[in-house]
């Protein structure tokens, strides 16, 4: 479904991404793992068509990214953000319904209402959540409608950019759970960015580490915490012996 044959960029001198290979099988579940600053989300926004490569090719279901149009290629996204991202002045529905009441997606007000109260259901949160505003919601609530949102178009592809950042351990739990649940039973095709080793537990099929601009390691995830690659062992172990560089 997805696939990156040699993918650079750089900002300046800044090499991110130094030859980036990767491909995510139809229905799969791909995590993504490196440290801070290693170009996991420059990644993920080349994919997107963002951000464009210096060089490089990248496809999704077979099509080049750079070529396709980009309202009926964006179409088959959908993305749950880090902070959350909601819009602030808009009721929890019209956060989750947002790409169901414009564009080419576009439905009546009405349907779109009754598909974003389903999506909130489907992600725990009731009828009653729909009309208040994102303040009105605690941090894990927030989070869920950002994964209702991620839904509410049946996307064939998902992606995760630290879905459990700012949670405490048991709220983290419960999204790592709701993004299996939903990933298993809709088929879609999913990258997630984490830092969380428990999200990597639950959620993937998959694992990649990237570091030093390339894909350094990949593969299952019930090889990942037993890898011989000294920078996997490394960062998972969270240990600051290794090759990986520490600031002291």
């Amino acid at each position: 479904m997805i696939r990156l044959v040699d993918v650079h960029k750089s900002f300046g001198s800044n090499h991110v991404l130094s030859g980036v290979n990767l491909e995510v099988a139809q229905g799969q579940s791909m995590v993504i793992i490196g440290g801070s600053g290693t170009g996991k989300s420059v990644l993920l926004k080349c994919i997107l068509g963002l951000i464009t490569p210096d060089t490089g090719e990248i496809y999704v279901d077979g099509s080049d990214v750079t070529t396709t149009p980009r309202e009926a290629f964006l179409a088959q996204f959908g993305m749950l953000f880090q902070g959350g991202a909601l819009f602030d002045s808009l009721p929890v529905w019209q956060n989750v319904a947002f790409r169901l009441l414009r564009g080419q997606l576009k439905k009546s007000k009405q349907e779109a209402r009754e598909i974003a109260i389903e999506k909130l259901r489907r992600v725990g949160l009731g009828p009653n959540v729909a009309d208040l505003l994102p303040a009105e919601l605690s941090g894990g609530m927030q989070k869920r409608v950002g994964l209702a949102r991620a839904i509410a178009t049946n996307p064939k592809i998902i992606f995760f950019d630290e879905p459990t950042t700012g949670l405490d351990p048991i709220m983290a739990g419960v999204i790592n759970d709701l993004i299996r649940e939903i990933v298993v039973d809709m088929g879609a095709t999913t990258m997630t960015i984490t830092h969380d080793m428990t999200s990597v537990n639950t959620i993937a099929d998959q694992v990649a580490m990237l570091h030093g601009g390339k894909v350094r390691w990949v593969g299952p995830r019930s090889q990942v915490f037993d890898s011989d690659d000294a920078y996997v062992r490394q960062f998972v172990s969270g240990s600051p012996e290794g090759p990986i560089e520490t600031l002291r």
